[in-house]
């Protein structure tokens, strides 16, 4: 009997003690949940046991569904470009002194280059990076399918390094664009492409910061605001998608911050915001329509919040004001300091010029501004590089007022020359003539850069354009089949 009383006490015991731990377990989870301010939720099995099942804030950590809606939308982008190998060979004095080095020979050297693309458009029409196609003769688009596609560059933007490709197809999978202002520090992100020729890569990390300047876009008047993730980025992957976990395109992946080359713990997109913008110009006009606000401005430092008795660091502070200018005209003055474009809050210069990239030449933005430590809000009608808000359109080749082709083998042999382009047609009052440039004449040399085809006259067109100089020349030096060589400037300009 006493035996029996033991057993029943300790019966009691343990079942005190579990229900006394599965309450504690409970009430554990509950505090857990309650503590971390609703990060947490999940549920209680029967063991008593809390299983994490997501996020309270509603985010799907989940990211199976936003991979399958990309990859099918990215694209592996393959170009090969021919580059010229110098040789020295005899010397002409004359003709060093006029072109500034020894003549050369040069043979061609194809090179093989790889990145990513996305899909924008059911039709064919493609985003990537101008530094993945830049100077390539071939541009070939692989899809998810393994179908492969010849592709047509349709713009190139060097001051973002966007550009926008073309494939003759029908029904494609394209990606949707997302809000990229919406993005938050902290947020999961996924970074989709082609890493070291591996096709349709996915990798995740978290938005790790906004609006960042990196300084490695090589062009004048460049915009850098740049999404910096911790998703893993290598060679290859630029031009790819960063996707929200919802799917949508919110960047374009562009760079890594490595000392070796490979991936080393952050990357940076282009905000679709910015994206969206570009790929609509080149698509309609062949040439982005960038407005200017027409300010030389700086980020905040210690030093100059002190020197000029700041009571902010967040802003963009007003060095300089272009006479005639978008800024000029708005009445904003050397010494005012910028925070505030359409609403949206900009506390750095990159953030600014993210602001700005956003809209076209004629668009009328708010903007919010400090002078004198009192809040002032402004009206600014933006205008193009030129100081107007008329449409700008890409110059074309034909627009130089002449026909050409790559020299002939005989010349070549005369003038001991591999490469050059030869003028063989001059059309009445256009700019070849107007500059005193005959038929004939062999273009050797563009502002002081190499001419090996047709190719290279345009390039040297878009790098004009490029240009912030108003009075936008060609410099153009070359040789007659009669041996006298002549330098002549071709203005773009009407």
């Amino acid at each position: 009997m006493k035996n029996v009383i033991v057993l029943k006490r300790w019966g009691l015991i343990v079942l005190v003690s579990l229900i006394t731990a599965v309450l504690t377990t409970f009430a554990y989870a509950k505090y857990i949940a309650s503590t971390q301010k609703g990060l947490f939720q999940g549920q209680i099995d029967n063991q008593g046991v809390f299983h994490l099942t997501g996020m309270a804030s509603g985010v799907d950590t989940d990211f199976t569904v936003a991979a399958e809606q990309s990859v099918n939308a990215v694209v592996h982008v393959k170009t090969k470009t021919v580059q010229q190998q110098t040789q020295l060979f005899r010397q002409d004095p004359f003709f060093e002194y006029f072109f500034g080095q020894p003549r050369m020979q040069q043979a061609p050297q194809p090179v093989m280059g790889s990145g990513s693309g996305v899909i924008i458009s059911s039709d064919g029409y493609i985003v990537t990076n101008n530094h993945v196609i830049n100077n390539a003769n071939e541009i070939e688009v692989v899809l998810n399918d393994k179908r492969t596609f010849e592709a047509s560059l349709i713009g190139k933007d060097p001051t973002t390094d966007l550009a926008l490709l073309k494939i003759d197809a029908k029904e494609l999978s394209l990606m949707q664009f997302g809000n990229s202002d919406a993005l938050k520090v902290g947020e999961w992100v996924l970074a989709v492409g082609n890493p070291f020729n591996l096709t349709s890569t996915v990798t995740a990390g978290i938005v790790s910061a906004k609006a960042r300047n990196i300084n490695i876009i090589n062009a004048e008047m460049k915009i850098e605001s740049f999404i910096q993730t911790d998703a893993a980025v290598n060679p290859g992957n630029s031009g790819g998608a960063l996707v929200n976990t919802k799917g949508e395109l919110v960047g374009i992946n562009t760079a890594i911050a490595s000392q070796t080359g490979s991936y080393a713990g952050y990357s940076f997109a282009i905000p679709v915001s910015i994206v969206s913008k570009v790929v609509a110009d080149l698509k309609e006009f062949g040439e982005v329509q960038r407005a200017v606000l027409g300010v030389s401005i700086a980020d905040i430092t210690n030093e100059l919040a002190k020197e000029k008795d700041l009571k902010s660091f967040e802003g963009a502070f007003v060095n300089e004001v272009v006479d005639n200018s978008a800024a000029s005209e708005a009445g904003i003055k050397a010494g005012d300091v910028i925070t505030e474009i359409n609403g949206v809050k900009v506390k750095t210069v990159s953030e600014l010029t993210g602001q700005i990239a956003k809209y076209s030449p004629g668009d009328e933005i708010s903007v919010k501004i400090i002078r004198d430590n009192k809040e002032k809000k402004l009206s600014v009608k933006l205008k193009n590089k030129k100081g107007n808000t008329a449409v700008i359109k890409a110059f074309s080749l034909a627009e130089l007022g002449a026909s050409f082709e790559e020299v002939d083998d005989n010349l070549k042999r005369k003038f001991t020359i591999r490469s050059g382009v030869q003028v063989v047609q001059v059309v009445k009052n256009g700019r070849f003539e107007k500059a005193g440039i005959q038929k004939d004449f062999i273009i050797i040399k563009i502002n002081n850069n190499l001419v090996n085809d047709i190719a290279d006259i345009e390039k040297a067109i878009k790098q004009v354009e490029n240009s912030v100089e108003r009075d936008n020349v060609l410099f153009i030096g070359g040789i007659y089949p009669n041996g006298r060589t002549a330098y002549y400037a071709v203005s773009l300009q009407e």
